[in-house]
């Protein structure tokens, strides 16, 4: 039975009680167009056969498969379902956020992100990174996922970010004396080599997937500096030959010129933001094979908060005024150089689902389309070490792809419009699927 494109284009209402869906049986999609995220270019009408949890062929044509259900994608681009390298899944922008961090707890964080992990997956994200949390909340989020409790995208963890004293993630910043107090590496603060070794081991020992230090300043923490370098090569060079042993890649928040080229030099994986990075810093970039994870979108949002009385701190507003409007020109500039740039958003600075936004973001940047979405898929697949398993439409890969209604290449915003969204097999969009 073929289904309707009407089905998989209606937008239902969340239920009150919605089942998790499971692999059924063998489907047949039938896509008007399919995304070749290896050669950015767009094919013709393909035909996806999907068994268990992985794509078992892929071939040219709309053909269905004998014996198996069909789904008619037609008027739809198919493709690899998308990823999004910086997330912060558990939390999300709010005028309260502050003053909640002294009132919640870790579990109250986990189940927030329930939401959110819904949100983002049916935005057609089948794959996060999550850098950055409060008491392991993604870690336990991450799980669940994974053991089929909660619906949500896959999800490669930090944990809890790695600062030093008074540093962008040290979670005390802004707290009076008696509260203060000398976090050290188990809560993810270091000063020295041993500590940083130590506080790798720790997110190592909590479950984490990667390391994620903030090596200058931030926006939001509750301090003046937000590009101050903090911390020193020797530390991030530990970190990096620490997180190696494990079988970690690092990624490294910098906003700051000095702080991202001490982060290179040193060898982390890649710099998220990188704001204020000089042409000297992206050539280093290009001569490491560091990776750029942009996250336009955070910028753009919290330079229009910024300008609403109230919503952030005073001590943070000046900073989120004067990084928002620079993420975007640091991005085309260091595009147009050649350097290694893989999709990611900072979602939860901005509120979860949005992350497509993005694209149309990086388009207006001088980004070709095709090049956004590799980013996205293909390109955001091996900074993560996922290329056998994710980021393209190919046989034995993962089963998880995405439809969006018209011709993405030609309309980039089609991207914030995802239809129809499959995970490991499974229809959480369209199709008439219960997770909508």
């Amino acid at each position: 039975m073929r289904l309707p494109i009407a089905l998989l284009a209606a937008i239902a209402s969340p239920a009150a009680v919605a089942e998790i869906p499971t692999v059924t049986a063998p489907t047949t999609l039938l896509c008007e167009r399919a995304f070749d995220a290896a050669s950015g270019k767009l094919l013709g009408a393909t035909t996806i056969l999907v068994e268990g949890r992985r794509i078992k062929t892929v071939i040219a044509g709309r053909k269905p498969s004998a014996g198996a259900r069909v789904v008619d994608l037609a008027g739809m681009t198919c493709l690899p379902g998308l990823i999004d390298l910086h997330t912060h899944i558990t939390g999300e922008t709010s005028a309260r956020g502050y003053e909640e961090g002294f009132r919640l707890n870790s579990a109250d964080y986990a189940l927030r992100g329930v939401g959110y992990a819904r949100r983002t997956l049916l935005a057609g994200f089948t794959t996060i990174r999550n850098l950055g949390d409060v008491g392991n909340a993604s870690i336990a989020l991450r799980n669940a996922i994974d053991q089929g409790h909660v619906l949500g995208p896959r999800i490669f963890t930090a944990g809890k970010s790695i600062a030093t004293t008074g540093g962008h993630a040290d979670p005390t910043n802004g707290r009076n004396a008696e509260l203060t107090g000398d976090p050290g590496p188990k809560e993810g603060v270091v000063n020295g080599a041993d500590d940083a070794r130590k506080a790798v081991r720790q997110r190592y020992k909590e479950g984490a997937d990667l390391i994620k230090i903030t090596s200058t300043g931030g926006v939001l923490s509750y301090a003046k500096n937000g590009q101050n370098p903090q911390f020193t090569v020797s530390e991030i060079e530990a970190i990096v030959a620490t997180a190696k042993d494990y079988g970690m890649r690092v990624a490294a928040h910098a906003h700051g010129d000095e702080g991202i080229r001490r982060a290179v030099v040193a060898g982390v994986d890649s710099i998220e933001h990188g704001t204020f990075m000089s042409d000297a810093t992206i050539a280093l970039m290009k001569k490491h094979g560091t990776w750029y994870v942009p996250t336009i979108s955070a910028g753009a949002f919290v330079a229009d908060k910024a300008k609403t009385p109230g919503y952030y701190p005073e001590i943070v507003r000046p900073k989120a005024l004067a990084v928002g409007p620079q993420i975007q020109s640091t991005f085309a500039r260091a595009w147009k150089a050649g350097v290694k740039i893989a999709f990611g958003t900072d979602a939860a600075v901005y509120p979860h689902g949005q992350n497509a936004h993005e694209f149309v973001l990086m388009v207006d940047a001088g980004m070709p389309p095709a090049a956004a979405l590799q980013a996205a898929t293909v390109h955001a697949a091996e900074l993560l070490d996922q290329g056998e398993n994710l980021g393209s439409l190919d046989a034995g890969k993962f089963a998880d792809i995405v439809a969006v209604p018209g011709n993405p290449l030609e309309q980039i915003a089609a991207m914030e419009a995802v239809a129809f969204v499959m995970k490991d097999g499974v229809i959480h969009k369209g199709a008439g699927s219960t997770a909508e």
